[in-house]
């Protein structure tokens, strides 16, 4: 064999075995980029589990416009997306239990509505997001700041104290002569901080607060059955769990006793009662799905600032008021969103 021959050899071997090694190199490649697509597709089509933790029972009104919410991001209930109820049925105590029964499943989001639900959630997890709907998650120590809440509570407030003041404001304007206002609120931070800016709106216009802090049913009744004695002239109720969930119980009694009320919410208002002032809960609902999303996809909850409320709502029911015998005025009545025939 010549010495042409032998170098031609040679390169065939060379050539093959770079040949041989391009084939596995290829072949790494492809299996790694068929995992990666795999994977991908695994976390793609991963079913997120959200806790719900409700302070009442099973009737939400607005649970309906969370989920819409979600459906509107593409979230899809039993494709993608799962729901965790539980629910402490007016009771506090079972707070703590049920929340630590939903860090146990475990589910990737704690969504909650009152500030005892979320702080029953924070103290039975530091890691899983909880998005809450409340109202003074920074009084209530859940959160630093509205604009860095740092920790693992973010959300929405409801506002509760600037808006107290702005409740009692337009009840004065209903009733040009008020003198004196009972006020029925239960003493959680909300309460507490909703007290002080009412307070300090009736000291301006020359209002004496007769102020009932209630925190049971009890306490609701024997609240309505002194206010006669101290000539209450109208109502202000303070949002708390516990006025939600004793809404038609408050409404009826105020109608009993005659008095015009201010609630914070239309529940209140399509219960019997005469006017509510508040922020859109519906609305509220549906923007938290919108932290729901963004703790989902990896948004450090500690950087989402808590929101305000964009949407208000001014609702006035004259059915109530032809039954206790007041006329509201027409510079009130044009300002209400809905009013009830």
């Amino acid at each position: 064999m010549n010495a042409f021959s032998s170098q031609s050899l040679s390169d065939n071997r060379e050539t093959k075995i770079k040949q041989r090694k391009l084939v596995g190199i290829l072949a790494l490649v492809i299996t790694f980029a068929l995992f990666a697509v795999g994977t991908q597709a695994q976390q793609q089509g991963k079913m997120a589990r959200i806790g719900i933790l409700f302070y009442g029972s099973r009737d939400q009104p607005h649970l309906q416009s969370f989920q819409q919410g979600l459906r509107d991001l593409g979230y899809v209930e039993r494709k993608n997306i799962a729901f965790e109820y539980r629910y402490a049925e007016g009771n506090p105590d079972r707070l703590a239990a049920l929340a630590a029964d939903l860090v146990r499943l475990p589910v990737d989001v704690i969504v909650t509505t009152t500030d005892q639900g979320a702080r029953a959630a924070s103290q039975a997890t530091p890691t899983i997001p909880i998005v809450l709907t409340t109202g003074d998650p920074v009084g209530s120590g859940l959160a630093a700041t509205l604009a860095k809440p740092g920790g693992n509570v973010t959300g929405l407030t409801v506002l509760l104290p600037d808006l107290s003041g702005k409740r009692l404001e337009l009840l004065k304007e209903t009733i040009p002569s008020l003198t004196r206002v009972a006020l029925l609120w239960s003493a959680d931070s909300a309460g507490i901080s909703a007290f002080k800016e009412t307070q300090a709106v009736a000291l301006g216009f020359s209002l004496q607060l007769n102020a009932f802090e209630v925190d049971s049913v009890g306490k609701i009744d024997r609240a309505f059955s002194e206010m006669p004695k101290a000539r209450t002239q109208a109502l202000h109720v303070v949002l708390s769990p516990l006025m939600t969930l004793n809404s038609k119980r408050i409404v009826d009694l105020a109608a009993k006793n005659r008095l015009p009320a201010m609630y914070a919410t239309r529940q209140f208002v399509e219960e019997g009662g005469l006017m509510a002032y508040g922020p859109s809960i519906g609305d509220l609902y549906r923007r938290a799905a919108t932290y729901v999303d963004k703790v989902l996809k990896g948004t450090n909850p500690a950087e989402l600032p808590v929101e305000q409320p964009t949407k208000f709502d001014f609702f006035i029911n004259l059915k109530a008021s032809k039954q206790i015998g007041l006329t509201i005025p027409p510079n009130v009545l044009a300002r209400a969103d809905r009013v009830i025939k």
